[in-house]
């Protein structure tokens, strides 16, 4: 093997083993081999089982159900959930009618399982993935892709090494409008890019994130309420249980980026879609703070950052928690700009991508091409969810590259983790592409 493949496997295996791992399965997920998966027929059943079955498990879950049943018929079935939480376990049993366990290596270790969902809180999304690839499983790995960049960097690596099909579960990167934008963008309609901008905004009374809590529920509970907290802690830091915690992960960094990873992934998905060809940030600064919810939460309630890239353009984000007025997403170039969402709303449906050329400095060619009026390109209505499990099981059939694969991923995942270390460092962060690390001054060229 090469070095970068057994660090990989050490990462794994070591991520098995602070979980508590039971000896056999850690030593069959760093052995010096890969499961082969089953060879899957254009009308064969696809096996599917979900670890992390909170609310967005569950609800990843029942839709892959329904597409089997209802979208197209025999396409996939649930045959096992998991989660550290018995009453999850419980609920997901009965809803699927299949078989349930608080251990996620007994989901891996069942040859019957050709896929997993893995919708866990964010500090195990790449330990699992990782894993499940190494025993022949295609993944659906939820967003954020993963919690930090070696992660990326150990996942681009893990598919190319197993040749395994991972769909990162950003279902709006499904919808029309960024394909449309990408066309217009590469045929000429804003000239060259200067500026993307876009935003995430959310309101409540209770402060984002703050999920209701089973007080009967812990490690020391009996039955339904037992929750395996070590091996929910996984890599972490050893902390004796806390339930706001464990019901209310994105409030922490040791779990979670916040509002970055939980909903500026939608936003740096899509954009990545939009440029054409997927890139890593070459300069990132975070700001924002904790406003109005100053509750137990370490992660700010109001963020945005900028990015530069390689290529002469900027990227501007702006979210808040506390104030639920969007931002368009837009597109910014010398001679034109695309705006993919008027609302703002990245996982809304717009019916259609507006071009408004910039009237002042079009050349006689782009006039003559395009015009100088604004251009409205209409965009397909489709339901994003289902057409995003209908493209991830359809590339398990033809082994193809799915809509949100994990280089393209990877570049928004890099943008929003070097975000985070931004504003937690408080200093301007560069990316060395070629060392794949975040550093404190711009690499040379």
């Amino acid at each position: 093997m090469s070095s970068e493949q057994n660090n990989r496997r050490q990462f794994v295996a070591g991520a098995a083993a602070m979980a508590m791992a039971v000896p056999a399965m850690a030593k069959s997920t760093s052995a010096n081999r890969m499961a082969p998966g089953r060879v899957i027929g254009a009308n064969d059943k696809i096996n599917v089982a979900v670890i992390g079955t909170g609310g967005r498990g569950f609800y990843v879950a029942d839709r892959f159900d329904k597409y089997g049943k209802d979208v197209k018929a025999g396409a996939c079935q649930i045959v096992g959930v998991c989660d550290v939480y018995q009453k999850r376990v419980t609920a997901g049993k009965e809803r699927f009618q299949c078989m349930g366990t608080l251990d996620y290596r007994e989901i891996l270790d069942n040859k019957d399982v050709d896929a997993v969902i893995v919708a866990t809180p964010d500090h195990w999304h790449a330990p699992i993935a990782l894993a499940a690839m190494d025993k022949g499983k295609d993944v659906y790995l939820e967003k954020p892709m993963c919690h930090t960049v070696e992660e990326v960097k150990q996942l681009i690596a893990t598919v190319k090494e197993t040749g395994r099909v991972v769909q990162v579960g950003s279902q709006t990167t499904s919808g029309d409008q960024w394909w449309k934008a990408r066309k217009a963008i590469a045929d000429g309609m804003i000239g060259k890019m200067i500026l993307s901008q876009g935003s995430y905004h959310r309101n409540s009374t209770g402060g984002e994130w703050n999920w209701t809590i089973d007080k009967s529920a812990g490690p020391d509970a009996k039955g339904e309420d037992y929750i395996d907290w070590k091996m929910w802690l996984g890599k972490a830091a050893k902390r004796p249980y806390d339930a706001d915690r464990f019901f209310r992960f994105r409030k922490y960094w040791d779990y979670s980026g916040g509002v970055a990873t939980d909903l500026f992934f939608h936003v740096m998905a899509p954009m990545n879609i939009c440029w054409g060809e997927a890139q890593y940030p070459t300069k990132v600064m975070g700001s924002g703070g904790i406003y109005v919810f100053k509750d137990e939460r370490e992660v700010p309630d109001t963020f945005h950052f900028m990015a530069e890239y390689a290529k002469g353009f900027s990227l501007v984000l702006t979210s808040s928690m506390a104030n639920s007025e969007h931002i368009p997403g837009t597109v910014r170039g010398h001679e034109g700009t695309i705006v993919m969402v008027e609302h703002g709303r990245f996982e809304g449906f717009a019916p259609h991508i507006t071009v408004k050329p910039e009237k002042r400095v079009v050349s006689a060619e782009y006039k003559a091409k395009f015009g100088d009026e604004p251009i409205k390109i209409a965009v397909e209505d489709k339901d994003t969810m289902y057409t995003h499990i209908g493209n991830f099981l359809d590339c398990m059939r033809s082994r193809q590259k799915p809509t949100l694969d994990v280089e393209t991923a990877g570049h928004a995942q890099v943008a929003i983790t070097m975000a985070v270390q931004s504003y937690r460092q408080g200093k301007v962060l560069y990316f060395d592409e070629k060392a794949f690390k975040v550093v404190d001054k711009a690499p040379k060229a």
